[in-house]
């Protein structure tokens, strides 16, 4: 079996300290930068704060340092942010695409967060263990459910999508259709529970390339633009939470 969980976690590591260090260099809470909504009150002491904590974080999942906690405090970060944006604007993240992405992106994330500390080994002592399970089941039907919702926007907007495609690849229509099924169909398996673990090491390799091909060169052209680098780090994030999935899939079916 292809051992997978560790450069999952380290992706999605280095993905929530690259989050973390973009609120400290900016002081603020800048629109598309999971986790926090851009309207938060508070900057700059702040965004110093969740900086700071989600580098902490992700240095503990790195070191494997109680990072079952730590992958669940940063789940449930993710998920009151997420829940923010869209309880306070309801109208826009219904109606707007972009707004609709910094809505679930933070909650996909926040629900990847959960489903790793369910497949980390337990603490001895720890008595969150169960809480822990039930968020990592959560958190499955969770980003389920947001991998479909950004495969029908890839139908919705293949006309804003496609200028993000480098123009040597061909058949740029082509892959945005393929690969908004893909996401839909990767939603399904993980809600039936059938070929999950394939589904999502698909998911993960996907993401993988989009970093590859898509957002590296991005960020090179443009080194001091924020938001590619984010875009960067948010596809690595989402790597990293597939091929986590696809190891809770493998302990599932195995159990």
């Amino acid at each position: 079996m292809i051992p997978l969980l560790r450069p999952g976690r380290l992706f999605f590591a280095a993905s929530i300290a690259v989050f973390g260090a973009q609120y400290i260099r900016y002081g603020q809470f800048p629109g598309g930068l999971p986790p926090v909504p851009p309207f938060t009150p508070g900057a700059p002491a702040l965004a110093y704060i969740v900086g700071a904590f989600l580098i902490a974080a992700a240095i503990t999942l790195v070191a494997r340092a109680k990072a079952r906690l730590s992958a669940a405090i940063i789940g449930a970060l993710f998920f009151l942010c997420a829940a923010a944006m869209i309880a306070l604007r309801t109208s826009a993240v219904l109606h707007d695409g972009t707004m609709r992405t910094r809505a679930l992106e933070p909650l996909a994330l926040g629900a990847a967060a959960w489903i790793l500390a369910g497949v980390l080994p337990r603490g001895r002592t720890e008595s969150l263990s169960t809480l822990i399970d039930k968020l990592a089941t959560l958190g499955r039907y969770l980003f389920a459910l947001s991998m479909i919702v950004f495969g029908i926007q890839h139908f919705l907007y293949v006309t804003f999508l496609v200028t993000l495609i480098p123009a040597w690849i061909p058949a740029h229509h082509f892959w945005i259709y393929l690969t908004g099924a893909g996401m839909i169909a990767v939603g399904i398996a993980m809600l039936l529970r059938q070929q999950e673990r394939l589904a999502a090491i698909c998911l993960g390799i996907m993401f993988l390339l989009w970093v590859i091909v898509l957002h590296t060169p991005r960020v090179l052209a443009h080194p001091h633009n924020g938001d590619e680098l984010t875009s960067l780090f948010v596809a690595l994030a989402f790597s990293g939470a597939s091929f986590i999935i696809a190891t809770s899939a493998s302990k599932t079916h195995a159990a």
